[in-house]
Formats: structure tokens, C-alpha cells, sequence
């Protein structure tokens, strides 16, 4: 009688599936980069204006910070009544008080909601408003998103205000800069999503759409050298007048094909990433 098939051990397993998926991000990234690039995904068909726009964040030392990956149009009243509908809280300014109570956080795993962020710049001036949800009992790990008043108003005649949202997953030193700091989570579309459902979810979204940021990015890295990856969309939310809640689901523009067909080959490339 013969033996039955050995299975191929846990090590193994581990090894086939990287090789796997190293195969195919190094077929999907050379389709995404070069050949469906930039012609086929750029497009700013429902807000021209943002062709123009800067895409990344920098640090207070000129390094390039967290990319930009969601916006929002509406007044700043608009913009913060959403975001508290929506159970995020604004971010206390960074005192030594503030700084002390972040520090308390950590340490001793005490609730800190309003903790500060630190700065990051877009044209020459850091951010004019900061929230955060926090995860857990400290300031450790929280959502937690920067956003910039732009000089360009949206169609409607609002403000657009243009934001960076990622995951603190955690506290270190940073690898560039070798100061005290939080380090992001590398899926940062995850955290354009949650938030984007979020205020969806509060009734505090007319509309939705998305323009082209930093473009499919497989290994990039922040001020702190912090990796991340992402599909390169910005998706922007037109905000309900006055905050009032809205019962019906958003409107949402489609893509065009050629950022339909790259976001359908990042959707293969993101699970093994």
C-alpha cells in the first residue's frame, strides 16, 4: 500500500505563497507603473482644478510626508460637524500640557481622545484642522486624519479641503529622523475608506467621487520612513449644506475605464501586499 502524500510543511506553505506573490505584484506593478501609466489613470473629470494640486504632505525638515488621499467640500463648520457626527474628535494642540498627556497615554495605557498630532506641511503651512478615533485604552493606536484648507472652492462655491488620513499603529522612533513618533499603519486606503464610511454612515455625504493623488505606489515611505502602499486615489466628499443628516445613500460618480481597470488589478495586488 502506498503512503499517502506528505503536506508540504508550514515553512514551505509560507514560502510558495511569498513566491506567488511576489510573482504577481512583479507582473501587476510593471502594468500599473509603465504600461496603464500615467495616461490611462490619471483623470480629474469631475474636479479639474485638482490636476494641479500638490499630492503629498512634507515634514517640517522638507521630507515627504504622508500622501494625501481624501478630501472633503464644505465650510469648516460643515467640515467639523461631520467628522464629530461621525465620532471623531479634534486633536488638541501640541503644548507641553498636550504633550505631557500623550506621553501618559503611552506609558501607562490611559485614555487620551484628543491627543495632538504632529505637524505636517502643505504649501509652507501645517494643518488647519486634525481628528482622530481613537483604538483601544491609549494614544497608542488611533484612526486619526489632517486636513488643509485649499484656495480653490469646489463647483458648489465651498471650501475643498484637502486631507491625509492614516493609522497610528504604534510608537518608535522614527527611522529617519530618530525622534519619538508614532508609525503609521502601510495600508493607508484602508484608512480613506474607514473614514470615508464613516461619514457616509452619518448621513454627512451628497456625494462622492475620486481624482487621481499620488498614483499606485507599492513600497513608499514617509517622513519617518514609515512604508505604505496605496492605489494613488484621492476620494473626495461633497458634504451635506448645514450639516443635516441625510437619510438617502450618496451619489457616487464612476471612473473612467482606465482607472476602473487599474483599480480592478490593484484590488489582486493589495491582499498580498
Amino acid at each position: 500500500m502506498e503512503s499517502p502524500p506528505l503536506e508540504p510543511r508550514p515553512a514551505k506553505r509560507r514560502l510558495r505563497r511569498a513566491g506567488a506573490a511576489l510573482f504577481v505584484v512583479s507582473i501587476a506593478y510593471p502594468v500599473l507603473a509603465y504600461l496603464a501609466a500615467p495616461a490611462m489613470w490619471r483623470h480629474y473629470e469631475h474636479h479639474p482644478e485638482m490636476a494641479t494640486a500638490p499630492k503629498t504632505t512634507t515634514t517640517a525638515a522638507g521630507l515627504p510626508g504622508d500622501p494625501l488621499n481624501v478630501g472633503l467640500i464644505g465650510t469648516r463648520n460643515e467640515v467639523v460637524r461631520a467628522l464629530l457626527a461621525a465620532g471623531w474628535t479634534p486633536a488638541d494642540p501640541i503644548t507641553l500640557r498636550t504633550s505631557l498627556e500623550i506621553a501618559e497615554s503611552v506609558l501607562l495605557r490611559r485614555p487620551d481622545p484628543t491627543a495632538p498630532v504632529s505637524p505636517l506641511y502643505l504649501w509652507g503651512r501645517h494643518q488647519d484642522l486634525a481628528f482622530e478615533r481613537p483604538v483601544g485604552g491609549s494614544a497608542r493606536e488611533r484612526h486619526h486624519v489632517r486636513f488643509w484648507r485649499t484656495d480653490r472652492p469646489a463647483r458648489d462655491g465651498r471650501p475643498l479641503w484637502l486631507g491625509a488620513a492614516s493609522f497610528d499603529r504604534g510608537v518608535g522612533f522614527g527611522h529617519r529622523t530618530g525622534q519619538l513618533t508614532h508609525h503609521i499603519a502601510p495600508d493607508i486606503d484602508a484608512e480613506r475608506d474607514s473614514l470615508i464610511e464613516d461619514l457616509v454612515r452619518a448621513g454627512q455625504v451628497t456625494r462622492l467621487y475620486q481624482v487621481t493623488g499620488i498614483g499606485p505606489t507599492i513600497r513608499g515611505r514617509n517622513g519617518e520612513g514609515d512604508p505604505y502602499f496605496t492605489d494613488g486615489e484621492m476620494t473626495m466628499a461633497v458634504l451635506t449644506v448645514g450639516g443635516a443628516p441625510r437619510t438617502a445613500p450618496p451619489e457616487v460618480l464612476p471612473n473612467p475605464l482606465g482607472p476602473s481597470i487599474k483599480n480592478r488589478v490593484w484590488a489582486m495586488i493589495r491582499p498580498l501586499l
